[in-house]
């Protein structure tokens, strides 16, 4: 483990995770950036943005399939194709993130109230330091959350290469037909995000 690495972290979370003057303003990140290629959690780094971003996803563009699963808690393995005809919420995140903690209360909500609906969402777990990789861990986590959608354990980080993901959390919002119609960098637009999950769902 990159102990230099881990002694910035605990740093930056006992600062109030990653607390910077931009624009002389006093901000909060919102979102963890890793640079890519992604080779391992050990060339990962925290930075400090003062927004989220909302991607709009390219015309077209399907759900890429999942990849390098380990295992799937919550859930019988699924694939791309299991998912079609509902409404698809992919949620990257890791479950030592503060960002993504922040995140859990809105994604369980939706996951409750439209469920019923055609919402599928999908947790795809992707670690970053050695302790977030133990399945026990995270089955600790998915209670502490009250996680009871699906969550792929994605420790080989396959899944996210194949997303070309580099955050914490990363939302992904895809159509019945499995196109991408909204996708989402860090905390916040909450609202936009259930508008625009009602909508799909119609």
């Amino acid at each position: 483990m990159n102990h230099n690495l881990l002694r910035r972290r605990q740093l930056l979370f006992y600062l109030g995770l990653g607390v910077v003057g931009i624009s002389a303003a006093t901000t909060f990140s919102n979102f963890r950036k890793v640079n890519a290629p992604f080779i391992s959690p050990t060339n990962s780094k925290n930075t400090q943005d003062s927004e989220n971003i909302a991607v709009k996803p390219p015309a077209g563009k399907s759900l890429p399939e999942f990849q390098g699963i380990s295992q799937w808690l919550n859930s019988t393995p699924l694939s791309i194709a299991d998912l079609k005809g509902n409404v698809v919420l992919i949620q990257f995140w890791t479950f030592a993130c503060i960002n993504c903690q922040r995140t859990l209360p809105y994604i369980t909500k939706w996951h409750r109230q439209y469920e019923s609906q055609g919402l599928k969402v999908i947790g795809i777990h992707t670690p970053e330091f050695a302790f977030e990789r133990d399945a026990n861990n995270i089955k600790k986590a998915l209670q502490k959350h009250q996680i009871t959608y699906p969550v792929p354990v994605d420790n080989e980080y396959k899944s996210w290469n194949v997303y070309e993901n580099q955050y914490w959390p990363h939302l992904f919002l895809a159509d019945r037909q499995g196109v991408l119609q909204y996708d989402h960098i860090g905390e916040g637009a909450y609202e936009k995000i259930e508008q625009t999950i009602r909508q799909l769902l119609g």
